[in-house]
C-alpha cells in the first residue's frame, strides 16, 4: 500500500505503532498532520485507500446513500489493511480513523479486536450492515476512542450515538465525546485523542 511513515522521535525496543485511515476524496498526507499532536513514542504509518474517488483523491470502498457499503470493495480494503499491518513487528497497534476511515477502523477491530490495543475513531460509525462479523463478546482488551460533531452535515451524529449503543453492552473500554463541530478534527479534539492514547502507553 502507499503510505507515509512518520518514525518515532523517541525510541525505545518496541515502539507502539498507529496506523492512520483517512476518509472518503482524501489522500495519505490528510492525517498525517495530526502527527505532531501525539506522543512522540509513536511510530506512524498513514495509509492511502486502494480506490480512486470519483471527484478526487481515494476511497476504502463504495458507500451508498443510506449507509451501506459494497462488501466486494470494502472486503478488499480490509484485507489490504489487515495485510499492511501483519508486516509491523509491534505487539502495541492502534487505528485512528476520520470518517470513512473511522469507518474502517471500527470494521477491522470489532472483527479481529485481538490484534488491536485502541482505535480511535472520529466522525464515522459502525456499518450496521456489518453487525454480522462484529466479536461484540471479544472486546474486553480492545479501548476505543469515540469523537463526534453535534452538527456533522455528512455523518449525522445520531449514527455515532447508535454505535455506542452497540458498544455499551460490550466490555471494551469506550471513550465517547461530542464535540460542538461540524465534520472535522478541532484542536479540543485531537487534544482529548492525544491524551487518551497517551494513558494507554
Amino acid at each position: 500500500m502507499h503510505f507515509l511513515h512518520t518514525p518515532p522521535t523517541q525510541k525505545q525496543e518496541e515502539n507502539p505503532v498507529i496506523v492512520m485511515l483517512h476518509g472518503r476524496g482524501a489522500d495519505e498526507n490528510d492525517l498525517s498532520g495530526l502527527s505532531g499532536h501525539l506522543d512522540p513514542r509513536f511510530d506512524i504509518y498513514s495509509l492511502r485507500a486502494p480506490y480512486q474517488y470519483l471527484w478526487g483523491g481515494y476511497t476504502w470502498f463504495e458507500l451508498f446513500d443510506d449507509g451501506t457499503v459494497d462488501e466486494k470493495t470494502y472486503q478488499h480494503s480490509i484485507q489490504e489493511v489487515h495485510q499492511f499491518i501483519s508486516t509491523l513487528s509491534s505487539k502495541q497497534i492502534f487505528l485512528l480513523g476520520f470518517s470513512m476511515g473511522a469507518m474502517m477502523s471500527y470494521s477491522l477491530a470489532l472483527t479481529n479486536p485481538t490484534h488491536y490495543k485502541g482505535i480511535v475513531c472520529m466522525s464515522g460509525f459502525a456499518p450496521p450492515q456489518l453487525e454480522h462479523s462484529y466479536k461484540l463478546s471479544e472486546l474486553r482488551h480492545l479501548n476505543i476512542f469515540v469523537s463526534h460533531g453535534t452538527e456533522d452535515p455528512v455523518i449525522p451524529v445520531d449514527l455515532a450515538r447508535r454505535t455506542k449503543q452497540l458498544l455499551d453492552p460490550s466490555e471494551a473500554e469506550l471513550f465517547y465525546k461530542e464535540y460542538s463541530m461540524g465534520h472535522e478534527i478541532t484542536e479540543e479534539c485531537i487534544t482529548d485523542a492525544a491524551a487518551w492514547l497517551r494513558r494507554l502507553l
